[in-house]
């Protein structure tokens, strides 16, 4: 069964693959036949050649047997001969572009339909003694040819498929639109009553570009249109400034209504009609009338879908937001009741069991009982860890919810214009966010596709500042499982220094883990974890509290909620008993304020002008009881102050001693700071018993 499965799935899936080929082999021959089939005033095709030349894969067997077959309506003649002759050697072109991985740039390709041209008219004009124009004409139906390629090379490879058009940068529209001009070139050869759909069609889609408020997308398509209809037929050169003065008249009534801008529009138009006196005029005013009318009488349905291509799939920010502020704070209410029920369940369940068990006592041995006393006791510990994590993603989930509401503003013009940087320079991001917190400072993410290289643009956070008038830090790359989000942080006014030693009590392990945070929000973050003990289980008590919490912190959780999963970690870690303390300076680098979290840890120092400031707070480290909370106080630092932490065991030292090692010291650079307070603490200790000492030093500078 199994294996009739996998090939009824290969089966369905070559189906597929087989129906996809041929429906865009289908689209090729088609455009081909089109390109081919059309002539320009003078009386030449070369884009059926433009676009073999431009093919790849499948299609270019496709293109080549269009484009024969549109050379092929004109009759069998000499003309038809050296087109079928320029469509072979591009078709050897494109094949050998495909084989030897040419196509990567334009120029081969548009260089192979110019040279298919070029050889065989050419060839011709010698063969018929042409006259001198002859040549020339044969020159500029190459150019053409080599123009018609580069355009239609960038359409196809320009990223259309992963964002929308109004989301592209100018220099892609121009490319797609000039394409479709071409093809409406060729198309306008085929004519009812010397009327030509195609020119309907195409006055209809360049009014309709007023939906997407888009001036700048509706002229370059309005003179492209212009222009293509004007070479497919003698004397309509006129047509060019019509359209595009029409448009423009068009897209200043737009804002009243889309009625009165089908009024002017076509009064333009007659006017340019009138004043020409030119045969071709009334046709002309007869397909711009058509297309009008088919721009006002567009379905309000299909009206609102091409309004909604402007937003380029963005919607109403502050609310995308609010709504998922309620969510989140939604979701964490319901977290909180979790942690409640499972809390109230274990207590029930604890209760009962020791009931029973002191129900069983007499029955049992003292020593059973004892052993029966601690499996409950273990086991009710497992359970409230259970309920502590419940509460603890409850106060993540509520943490994330304050720092979107925190986030004021999501600039979605700015990301419009970032976007088009990056598209300029051949970097398409999945998505842009550019944010601006209560604060007016600004955070600007940007999430890739891990295969786009950003290597080829080192000044990116310096074109960035020049769209969002900011300076901004070096960008920092996070990667993520299939991507990669590249963030940028408005510069603070402040920077910091910062120096750390240590010194290990006992063996190669020290038990103090020392951690430094730049979190990319304009805060650094100092952490000293000090674990229970000396050597190698202190090492791994310490680490696992320092990794943890800046893991946590690093991911937008707020400090509280980071401990609670730290102590719940440290908790359930082993039968043993197992702790860490947490000391945790948070430095606002835009301000200087600094935020002290204490868990357990010894006193700080605030070194400011000369003066030494203590910080010392009673608290309980991780890892011994449910609900441990950091105490926590505020200092402010100015240019030039300095902050210390330090494990408890530099404090053994003394404090006079410790705050006069730092005063004498503070003309020193924070690093050579730290190095000669461990330095000197190491020498007094110098055959006594010590513990592990750890010591950080940042000192506030402006930036």
């Amino acid at each position: 069964m199994e294996v009739k499965e996998r090939k009824m799935q290969k089966n369905k899936a070559f189906q597929s693959k087989t129906a996809k080929t041929f429906f865009e082999g289908a689209i090729y021959f088609a455009l081909a036949f089109c390109f081919s089939a059309g002539k320009t005033v003078t009386g030449v095709q070369p884009f059926g050649v433009s676009l073999i030349a431009v093919s790849k894969n499948k299609n270019i067997i496709f293109s080549f047997l269009g484009s024969v077959l549109g050379y092929l309506i004109g009759g069998i003649d000499i003309g038809f001969a050296r087109y079928l002759a320029s469509a072979v050697l591009a078709l050897i072109g494109a094949i050998a572009a495909n084989a030897f991985d040419l196509n990567s740039r334009p120029f081969f390709p548009a260089a192979a339909s110019f040279f298919s041209v070029f050889v065989c008219s050419f060839t011709v004009n010698i063969k018929l003694q042409c006259a001198f124009n002859q040549y020339i004409v044969s020159f500029a139906e190459a150019l053409l040819c080599f123009a018609g390629a580069f355009f239609f090379y960038k359409s196809i490879n320009s990223n259309y498929k992963r964002v929308r058009l109004p989301a592209l940068p100018v220099y892609d529209q121009t490319c797609i639109i000039i394409s479709l001009s071409l093809l409406l070139l060729s198309l306008s050869y085929f004519r009812i009553e010397n009327i030509s759909p195609a020119k309907i069609i195409a006055i209809a889609a360049v009014l309709l570009t007023l939906r997407l408020y888009n001036l700048k997308l509706g002229m370059i398509a309005a003179i492209a249109a212009g222009f293509s209809v004007s070479l497919s037929k003698g004397g309509e050169l006129f047509m060019l400034g019509a359209l595009a003065l029409a448009y423009l008249l068009a897209a200043l009534f737009f804002e009243f209504s889309a009625f009165s801008s089908g009024v002017v529009f076509i009064c333009a138009v007659s006017f340019f009609c009138i004043a020409s006196e030119s045969t071709n005029a009334f046709p002309f005013f007869e397909e711009a009338l058509a297309g009008d009318l088919i721009f006002l009488l567009f379905p309000s349905k299909l009206n609102r879908k091409i309004e909604d291509l402007r937003q380029n799939g963005e919607s109403d920010d502050s609310s995308l937001r609010q709504s998922l502020v309620l969510k989140l704070r939604f979701a964490s209410s319901a977290m909180a009741a979790i942690s409640e029920s499972v809390d109230a369940v274990r207590e029930k369940i604890d209760e009962i069991t020791r009931n029973e068990n002191e129900a069983k006592r007499s029955s049992i041995s003292e020593e059973e009982y004892l052993r029966r006393e601690i499996i409950l006791e273990k086991t009710n510990q497992i359970r409230s860890v259970a309920s502590d994590q419940f509460y603890s993603i409850s106060g993540m989930l509520e943490d994330l919810a304050f720092e979107f509401d925190e986030a004021e503003t999501f600039d979605s013009e700015i990301s419009k214009k970032i976007r088009n940087l990056l598209f300029e320079h051949g970097i398409f991001p999945e998505s842009i966010s550019a944010v601006r917190d209560k604060y007016s400072r600004m955070r600007v993410e940007i999430l890739l596709d891990n295969s786009e290289n950003t290597a080829d643009f080192p000044d990116l956070e310096e074109e960035i500042g020049k769209i969002c008038s900011r300076y901004f830090e070096k960008g920092i790359l996070t990667n993520l499982k299939n991507e990669k989000m590249i963030s940028f942080f408005e510069k603070p006014n402040y920077k910091i220094s910062f120096g750390f030693a240590q010194h290990t009590a006992e063996g190669k392990l020290c038990g103090d883990t020392v951690k430094i945070i730049n979190n990319c929000k304009g805060r650094c973050i100092l952490i000293i974890s000090d674990g229970m003990g000396k050597g190698s289980r202190a090492a791994l008590d310490g680490a696992m509290g320092a990794g943890l919490i800046s893991k946590l912190i690093n991911a937008g959780f707020g400090f509280d909620t980071a401990l609670k999963v730290v102590n719940s970690a440290l908790f359930v870690k082993s039968n043993d008993e197992s702790l860490a303390t947490l000391d945790i300076a948070s430095i606002d680098m835009f301000t200087g304020k600094c935020e002290f979290y204490k868990a357990g840890a010894p006193l700080s120092y605030v070194l400011k002008s000369g003066k030494v400031l203590k910080c010392e707070l009673s608290s309980m480290p991780a890892g011994i009881l449910r609900g441990v909370e950091f105490a926590k106080k505020n200092a402010v630092l100015k240019p030039g102050e300095s902050v210390v932490l330090l494990s408890d065991g530099l404090c053994e030292l003394g404090e006079e001693w410790l705050e006069k090692a730092l005063l004498e010291s503070e003309s020193l650079p924070p690093q050579e700071r730290a190095d000669l307070i461990i330095k000197e603490a190491e020498e007094i200790m110098q055959g006594k018993k010590t513990d592990d000492m750890s010591i950080i030093i940042a000192k506030s500078e402006r930036n």
